[in-house]
């Protein structure tokens, strides 16, 4: 009997770490980018929510450098918006 580098034990065979195509490589390989997808996505959503508010700030900004709303006004709408 051979136990060296092709039995079950300590080679490369279906039972280590390089079984099938590299499998625990690959499935390191799949979290690392699961996660990155994750965080991309949340980042994704979290930037589409900061767009609109610096939206709504600047049309606050221009009412009252219209004059169309007074200095008190601006102040009290622009800390609803920033909550």
């Amino acid at each position: 009997m051979m136990y060296g580098l092709y039995s079950n034990y300590g080679g490369w065979g279906a039972g280590s770490m390089m079984g099938l195509f590299g499998g625990g490589i690959i499935m390191i390989v799949f979290w690392v980018l699961f996660i990155a997808f994750i965080v991309w996505l949340l980042r994704e959503i979290v930037g589409k929510n900061n767009h609109s508010d610096s939206k709504a700030l600047s049309i606050l900004e221009e009412r009252y450098a219209k004059g169309e709303i007074n200095k008190r006004e601006f102040e009290e709408k622009k800390k609803d918006l920033i909550k």
